[in-house]
């Protein structure tokens, strides 16, 4: 997976997107075993459209069917069409949500408390902050939050916080 290719392109096609889930978590915190980027994209007709570039650049396919697995389409109506998308690219996995549960409706609050940051790399990128991050893991049933994550949140919540 090469999360450089596809932060840059997304920053590259100006998507207003936020990298959040177990690569912002690698990346801002600890080494985590992630198979695909997750981004939260802010999902109106003005950013749509650029995130179906960045995603054609990408060479990403996606289908709502293996039956129907395909290359992004021209038009980016289709991207209106459900709240997340898993995708493969030429770099990797890549999944983008509309929404995400536990922040549902809040992209503007979020965006504002996002943590700008750049990869090894030095590929910028904003992610979601630990607050947000450990909002999403409380808002999952009890079976699927990983508690060590949240464990690691709430120290660096405390530790920005002086306590």
């Amino acid at each position: 997976m090469n999360v450089d290719e596809i932060l840059k392109v997304l920053w590259d096609e100006q998507v207003d997107c936020l990298l959040i889930g177990g690569m912002n978590f690698l990346i801002r915190h600890r080494p985590e075993l992630t198979f695909d980027v997750d981004v939260w994209v802010r999902g109106d007709s003005d950013n749509l459209p650029n995130l179906n570039r960045a995603l054609r650049q990408l060479g990403a396919e996606w289908g709502r069917t293996e039956a129907e697995w395909a290359p992004v389409p021209d038009s980016w109506h289709w991207l209106e069409g459900q709240g997340v998308f898993c995708l493969t690219t030429r770099h990797g996995a890549l999944d983008v949500f509309r929404d995400v549960r536990g922040l549902e409706g809040r992209y503007a609050d979020c965006w504002a408390r996002a943590i700008p940051s750049s990869t090894a790399a030095g590929i910028a990128f904003r992610g979601l902050a630990d607050e947000d991050m450990l909002a999403c893991q409380e808002a999952l049933p009890p079976g699927e939050r990983n508690l060590r994550r949240m464990e690691v949140l709430r120290e660096a919540i405390r530790r920005a916080r002086g306590q």
